[in-house]
């Protein structure tokens, strides 16, 4: 499905106790975005049973291929009054250390949100802020640039782990996360150590090789590790050649 949910799935999750639908393409930790297409049909299906939605727009520059990015209220505009969008400055142009982020919404809902974040972590630096005003204006050149480094690397991460025997990885098309499914390694012999959960595989991948990498159940979905590409081709190929190597052991 390449990680991609369908109204078919919200609607069999739905109770009378869902309120809000939390929507993020593209996605972190898959790497998955959603066609203008599906993002209307979700919007429209959150409309219909009255229940808000939270979408996370942060990663709406880092798209790859044929993908396109969609922002669900301009496709629904009757979701306006029912939907925040979140953003920030973080992840298209490299700011993760600055913590400056956004949020569109209701009026009501935005000042409740701003009481309450005014009180839990007052205000945002300011020099934070004129670097923020500074990017978020200029134009996305330097993005474009990172862009292409990070397509590159895209690819030769898939690729390198998909030649691993056991890890099996979709294509991501946005963000710059890869989420393979090592499901067949677990539960068999690596050099004399066994992996039961993603979560163990990930504690012998950095005990064993010095490899990071975040397991499945930290997203809820166990049997899957998240991986970045967002470091150096030369990180990534020793990286990834080192889980090849330790993984390729398996049997």
């Amino acid at each position: 499905t390449g990680y991609l949910a369908t109204v078919e799935q919200l609607e069999a999750a739905r109770t009378e106790r869902t309120k809000v639908l939390v929507f993020v393409s593209p996605s972190n930790p898959t790497g998955a975005v959603y066609p203008p297409e599906l993002v209307k049909a979700i919007g429209q299906w959150a409309v219909e049973h009255g229940i808000w939605v939270v979408t996370d727009e942060i990663y709406e520059h880092l798209i790859y291929g044929d993908a396109q990015f969609s922002s669900m209220p301009t496709l629904v505009p009757e979701l306006a009054n029912t939907c925040v969008i979140v953003n920030g400055v973080a992840k298209t142009y490299a700011m993760t250390g600055w913590r400056v982020g956004w949020m569109i919404g209701p009026n009501d809902i935005i000042k409740a949100a701003t009481n309450l974040q005014s009180h839990a972590t007052s205000n945002v630096a300011n020099v934070s802020q004129v670097a923020a005003i500074a990017a978020v204006s200029g134009d996305l050149s330097a993005v474009d640039q990172m862009k292409v480094a990070f397509d590159r690397r895209r690819r030769l991460m898939v690729s390198m782990l998909n030649d691993i025997d056991g890890v099996s990885c979709p294509e991501p098309f946005g963000a710059f996360y890869a989420y393979p499914s090592v499901k067949e390694l677990l539960g068999k012999d690596i050099a004399g150590k066994s992996a039961s959960t993603s979560q163990e595989l990930s504690a012998l991948l950095l005990d064993e090789v010095e490899v990071a990498v975040v397991p499945g159940e930290a997203f809820g979905t166990p049997g899957f590790l998240r991986l970045s590409y967002a470091l150096s081709d030369e990180d990534l190929i020793e990286g990834v050649s080192r889980m090849a190597k330790y993984l390729g052991q398996a049997k």
